[in-house]
C-alpha cells in the first residue's frame, strides 16, 4: 500500500530532510513507528537533526499501516509545516526549490552571521516565520550558554523553515534591528538594497558567494573614522511612540532664547541666517553647532505657514531617530505654544510600513521625517510629486551626495525642475542646515568651492547664510575651544601583541590549507576592503570552503580587535575582550574547525593572563590621558568632559579602566554608544533610547553623578551637551565636519579640546583639517562675493548631472549574450567587467558602462590631465593589485563619478599603437572586428585577459 507515496517521498528527499525536525512531529512516531525506532530518531537528532530526519524518512517508507499517509500531513500542518505540507499534497516543490539559493548563502556564512546577530531582537520581527516553540527553545538557549550559541540555532532554524519569504523576513529584521555588518552578508550593496526592501521588491536570481579577508576595526560609525562626517545610519529603528522623550533638546536651548512654555524666541544673529529663506529663496544655512540651528527652522516654518497660509505643506527632515526625536518634540511644544492649531506629525524607521505617507501628509501641516521615508513614499507612489510640499528643510544637508536619501530626493526635485515638461507644478522652497559645508577632498580654495557649488547645486540652494553682521552676539553665545595636542610615545616592547601575531600566523596557515587564500586578498599585507569572489564548480565543496573560510576570518577579526584595544588601553581589556568570544564560541558546540582554533587561544591563555596582570608597563596613552584628566578636575572639580573614542569596545575599556583606577573613579563615567548596529561582545545589544537618555541625564545633572561622558561618534551630532567644557578626541580624527562637529560638544566658556595620538600622522591630519576648515571659510565668502560665477557653476553641474542620470535611463538592462566574454585583469584573474559592457565612443574609444567597475578597482589623480575631442582625462585607473588598466575621463563635461561610468578611455586593453596617447582598441588591431561580434582571443598579453563565461 502506498507505493507511489513512498516512492515519491524518497525521490523528494532532498526537500524534506533539510527542513524536517523529526521531535517535532513526536505524536506521528508515537502512533506509527515502534517505541525503540522513535528512541533511535531523537536520540539521533540530539547529534544531527539531518541525520534523523534521514532515519525518520527511512523508517516512514517502510510503513503499512492504513492512513499514515494523511496522518503525516496532518502532523506537519499541526506543527505549522504549512509549506512542506502544501509540496507533498502536490508533489510539487518549486516553492521549496526557490529558497534554495539563501539556504546556501545562510549557511556558507553562519561562522560569521552568529557572531553578529542578536537573538533576543530578532525574534521579535521573525514570528511569521518561525514556531512559538523554536523561539522559546532560543531564548532558552541563550539564557543557558549565551548569545552565540543562540544565534547559531536562530540559525539553523531559519534554514530549516518552510516559509516562502523566511529570507525577506530576515532582512527585514536585520533592518531593523540595526545589524548593518549580518545584513551585508546576506547583501553586500546594502545602502541601495534597503531602499528596495522598503518598498516590498524581493529581488530574485543567483546569489553569489564572497569571502573577504579584512581586519578592520569596529567602528560605531558604519562608513569609518575619515569616511563621511554625518553617515546615516543605515537603519532607522523608530522608538516606541513617535512622541517619546529622549536626551535633551539638541542644540536648542542653548541656541534659542525661551519664553513660555515650549516656545522659542529668535536672536539677531539667528535672525540673520533666516533673512533669505523669508524672502523665499532656496538657501543653505550654514552656522556653528550650538547657535540654535533649529530655532531658525521653527522661525522659517512659523514664517512660511502664515504667508502660504492653507498651501502650505512643511517637510523637516532628520538623519538619524535620535535627532528625530529631538527635533519632533521641539516641534510640538513650540508650536503647541504659539499655535495649536497648527497639524504635526512624525515618522521614522518602520512606522513607514505601519502608517500611510498619504494621509500623514493630507492631515497635517508640519511632517517631521526620517529621509528615507520620503524616499519610500515616492517610490510606492504615496507621494506622487515633491509639488505635494510647500518647504522642505534638510537637518545635516551636507549629508547630500551620492546615494543618501536626501540626494535621491533632491535628484527627482532637480529632474522635475530641469524637464521641459513640469506641467506649471511649483516646487518646494529648499532649506539646508549645516555646521560645515566643507564636504569632499580639496586641496586649496578652488576645489573647495567647486565641492560646495556642487553641493549647492544638489540642494538648488542659491544662497549660503551665514552670520556676517551679529557676529559680536554669536561669539557670545557659541564658544569655541581652544585646541591642543598630544603626541605620545608607543610602547616599545609588547610581548602580548607578539603573541597574537603568532596566534593569527598559525590561523592564516590553516586557511591556506583550505584554500589558496592569497587569490582572495592580501592577507600579508592586512589590505583593507579586498574583497574577491569564490567559485567552485563543486558546489558542497565550495559550501565547504566557504564555512571554513568564515571561521578563520572571524577569529582573525577578533584577534585584530584585540590588538586595537591593546593598542589603546589595558593588555588586561583586550584578553577579557577575546576571552569572551572564544567562551561563546565554547559554549555555541562549536566544530572541530572552532576546536582547533580555541585551542590556539587556551594553549597561550596562561601566558597571556600573566602579561594583563601587572607583568608589562602600563600603556602610555592612558598615562597621558590619566595626567590630562587629573590636572583639569584638580583646576576645576565642576568639569564636564566627553571622551571620543573609535570603538565600542575601547569605550568600555576605558570605562573598566577609570573605575578601577583610585584617582579617576569619582569621575563615574558613563557610555554613549550607538543602537546596536554592529555586534561587540563587550558592549551586548547597544544602547536603547531610554538608556542613552539615562545616561546622559547623569551627565548633565549637577548633583556629581557623572563627570565624563565616554562616547562614540554617535554623539558627533544631536546630542545636546551644553555644559561640556573638555572634550577629548582618542585617537579620533575624520574629516573636517566630524572635526567641527566634535569640536562643537564644547560649548561652555574657556573650554578645551584636545586629541592624544602616538601617531604623528593622525595630529596632522587633525591640523590639516583646521587649515582646511579656514579654506572653506574663505571659499564661502568668495562665493558669497560672486554670485553670478556660483549661479554658472551650478548650472553646469545640475545639467551635467541630469545629462547622466538621463543617459543612465537611456541604457537599458540587457541579458547577458551567448558570446559576452568576462574580462579578467591579466595580474591577478580579478573580474573587470564583460564585453556587452563596452561600447563605442566617437567611432574610436571604447568605453565601459557598468557602474560598479570603480568598485573592484582604484582611482588616482592623472599626472597629465589633458582634452581632446570632448573628452578630459582626469584619472588613472588600477587594478587593486597594481595593474594599469587605463584612464577615467569626463566627456562634454559629464563627471565619470556619477551613477554613469563613462569609464575607461583609452588604454583600457593596455594595448600600445605606437602613439603619443594610448587609444585602446583599433579596427585593425590584431584583427578585431568592431562591426561585428568581437574576437578577444589575442588579448591575452594585454591588461586584461577574456574568459568566455556563456550565458549570465
Amino acid at each position: 500500500m502506498y507505493e507511489l507515496e513512498k516512492s515519491n517521498l524518497q525521490r523528494c528527499s532532498k526537500y524534506v530532510i533539510p527542513i524536517l525536525r523529526p521531535s517535532y512531529v513526536k505524536g506521528f512516531m508515537t502512533t506509527y513507528l515502534q517505541p525503540e525506532v522513535s528512541e533511535r530518531i531523537l536520540s539521533e537528532e540530539s547529534k544531527s537533526v539531518t541525520a534523523a530526519a534521514q532515519v525518520f524518512l527511512d523508517q516512514v517508507c517502510l510503513l503499512d499501516a492504513l492512513g499514515w499517509y494523511q496522518a503525516l500531513l496532518d502532523a506537519l500542518e499541526a506543527e505549522d509545516y504549512k509549506g512542506l505540507c502544501e509540496a507533498l499534497k502536490g508533489w510539487d516543490f518549486q516553492t521549496l526549490e526557490s529558497t534554495k539559493l539563501h539556504r546556501v548563502l545562510l549557511d556558507r556564512i553562519e561562522p560569521r552571521f552568529t557572531k553578529l546577530i542578536k537573538p533576543r531582537d530578532l525574534l521579535l520581527h521573525l514570528g511569521d516565520c518561525l514556531r512559538k516553540r523554536e523561539c522559546e527553545e532560543i531564548l532558552a538557549i541563550e539564557n543557558l550558554k549565551g548569545p552565540i550559541a543562540a544565534a547559531e540555532r536562530l540559525t539553523d532554524c531559519l534554514k530549516r523553515s518552510d516559509k516562502q519569504n523566511w529570507f525577506k523576513l530576515l532582512k527585514s529584521a536585520l533592518y531593523s534591528c540595526e545589524l548593518t555588518e549580518a545584513l551585508q552578508l546576506l547583501e553586500p550593496d546594502t545602502e541601495s538594497s534597503m531602499s528596495k526592501m522598503e518598498v516590498g521588491d524581493e529581488e530574485e536570481g543567483d546569489t553569489v558567494m564572497t569571502v573577504s579577508f579584512q581586519y578592520t576595526e569596529q567602528s560605531d560609525d558604519d562608513d569609518g573614522m575619515l569616511m563621511s562626517g554625518n553617515p546615516l545610519t543605515p537603519s532607522e529603528t523608530p522608538p516606541t511612540s513617535a512622541t517619546g522623550a529622549t536626551s535633551g533638546v539638541g542644540e536648542v536651548q542653548k541656541g534659542g532664547e525661551k519664553s513660555r512654555g515650549g516656545e522659542k524666541k529668535m536672536r539677531e544673529y539667528q535672525r540673520e541666517l533666516a533673512e533669505p529663506v523669508f524672502q523665499g529663496k532656496n538657501t543653505v544655512i550654514c552656522a556653528p553647532t550650538g547657535c540654535g540651528k533649529t530655532v531658525v527652522a521653527l522661525a522659517i516654518c512659523e514664517q512660511h505657514l502664515k504667508v502660504k497660509g492653507k498651501g502650505a505643506k512643511v517637510v523637516f527632515m532628520a538623519t538619524k531617530v535620535d535627532v528625530f526625536n529631538q527635533q519632533y518634540k521641539l516641534f510640538q511644544e513650540h508650536f503647541q505654544e504659539k499655535d495649536p492649531d497648527i497639524r504635526i506629525d512624525g515618522l521614522c524607521g518602520n512606522q513607514g510600513d505601519q502608517l500611510s505617507m498619504k494621509v500623514v501628509m493630507e492631515n497635517n501641516d508640519i511632517i517631521v521625517l526620517t529621509p528615507q521615508i520620503l524616499v519610500n513614499a515616492m517610490a510606492q507612489g504615496e507621494v506622487p510629486s515633491l509639488s505635494c510640499f510647500s518647504l522642505l528643510i534638510l537637518d545635516e544637508c551636507h549629508n547630500t551626495t551620492g546615494k543618501h536619501p536626501y540626494n535621491i530626493i533632491m535628484t527627482s526635485y532637480l529632474d522635475a525642475k530641469l524637464s521641459t515638461e513640469q506641467n506649471g507644478q511649483h516646487l518646494p522652497q529648499i532649506v539646508g542646515l549645516t555646521a560645515s559645508v566643507g564636504i569632499g577632498s580639496f586641496k586649496n580654495q578652488s576645489e573647495a568651492e567647486n565641492n560646495i557649488c556642487q553641493l549647492c547645486a544638489s540642494l538648488d540652494s542659491r544662497i549660503i547664510s551665514t552670520i556676517h553682521t551679529n557676529t559680536d552676539e554669536l561669539q557670545s553665545y557659541v564658544h569655541t575651544p581652544d585646541k591642543e595636542f598630544f603626541l605620545v610615545q608607543k610602547r616599545h616592547i609588547d610581548p602580548f601583541i607578539r603573541i597574537i601575531h603568532d596566534i593569527m600566523a598559525k590561523i592564516e596557515g590553516l586557511a591556506k590549507t583550505v584554500y589558496n587564500i592569497e587569490s582572495l586578498s592580501s592577507i600579508e599585507n592586512r589590505d583593507y576592503g579586498s574583497q574577491k569572489v569564490l567559485q567552485l564548480k563543486d558546489q558542497e565543496e565550495e559550501s565547504r570552503v566557504c564555512r571554513a573560510l568564515y571561521n578563520y576570518t572571524e577569529h582573525l577579526r577578533k584577534y585584530n580587535d584585540a590588538l586595537i584595544i591593546n593598542e589603546d588601553a589595558r593588555t588586561k581589556d583586550a584578553l577579557e575582550y577575546l576571552s569572551s568570544f572564544i567562551q561563546q564560541v565554547k559554549n555555541a558546540g562549536h566544530d572541530e574547525t572552532e576546536r582547533q582554533l580555541t585551542a590556539y587561544f587556551d594553549g597561550q591563555q596562561g601566558v597571556l593572563r600573566g602579561l594583563s596582570s601587572g607583568g608589562q608597563k602600563e600603556n602610555p596613552k592612558l598615562d597621558m590621558l590619566q595626567y590630562i584628566l587629573e590636572e583639569q578636575y584638580r583646576q576645576n572639580d565642576e568639569t564636564k568632559s566627553v571622551l571620543f573614542v573609535r570603538t565600542r569596545a575601547l569605550a568600555d575599556a576605558l570605562k573598566s579602566w577609570m573605575e578601577e583606577s583610585d584617582s579617576l573613579k569619582f569621575l563615574k563615567p558613563g557610555v554613549l554608544i550607538g543602537r546596536g548596529r554592529k555586534s561587540s561582545q563587550l558592549t551586548g545589544s547597544g544602547m536603547t533610547l531610554n538608556s542613552k537618555k539615562g545616561v546622559l541625564d547623569s551627565f548633565k545633572s549637577f548633583d556629581n553623578q557623572s563627570k565624563i561622558l565616554i562616547a562614540t561618534s554617535v554623539a558627533d551630532e544631536g546630542i545636546d551637551i551644553p555644559q561640556c567644557n573638555l572634550v577629548l578626541m582618542y585617537e579620533y580624527v575624520g574629516n573636517v565636519v566630524k572635526m567641527v562637529q566634535v569640536r562643537g560638544r564644547g560649548r561652555a566658556q574657556g573650554s578645551k579640546c584636545i586629541l592624544v595620538s602616538d601617531k604623528k600622522d593622525r595630529i596632522d591630519k587633525e591640523k590639516h583639517n583646521m587649515e582646511k576648515e579656514k579654506i572653506v571659510e574663505r571659499a564661502i565668502r568668495n562665493l558669497q562675493d560672486t554670485p553670478t560665477e556660483m549661479l554658472r557653476k551650478m548650472e553646469v553641474f545640475q545639467r551635467g548631472d541630469k545629462v547622466c542620470r538621463d543617459m543612465v535611463k537611456m541604457v537599458p538592462e540587457r541579458p547577458r549574450t551567448e558570446g559576452s566574454y568576462q574580462l579578467l585583469c591579466s595580474k591577478c584573474k580579478k573580474h573587470s567587467c564583460y564585453t556587452d559592457d563596452i561600447r563605442v565612443l566617437q567611432d574610436s574609444h571604447h568605453i565601459v558602462l557598468d557602474p560598479t567597475l570603480f568598485s573592484r578597482a582604484r582611482t588616482e589623480p592623472h599626472p597629465k590631465p589633458k582634452g581632446f575631442m570632448g573628452l578630459v582625462k582626469t584619472r588613472k585607473l588600477f587594478c587593486h593589485c597594481g595593474l594599469d588598466w587605463g584612464i577615467v575621463a569626463s566627456y562634454l563635461s559629464i563627471q565619470v563619478n556619477t551613477r554613469l561610468d563613462w569609464g575607461i578611455v583609452a588604454s583600457y586593453l593596455t594595448i600600445q599603437v605606437n602613439t603619443r596617447l594610448d587609444w585602446g582598441i583599433v579596427a585593425s588591431y590584431l584583427t578585431i572586428q568592431v562591426n561585428t561580434r568581437l574576437d578577444w582571443t589575442g588579448l591575452g598579453h594585454s591588461g586584461l585577459i577574456p574568459v568566455h563565461t556563456g550565458k549570465h
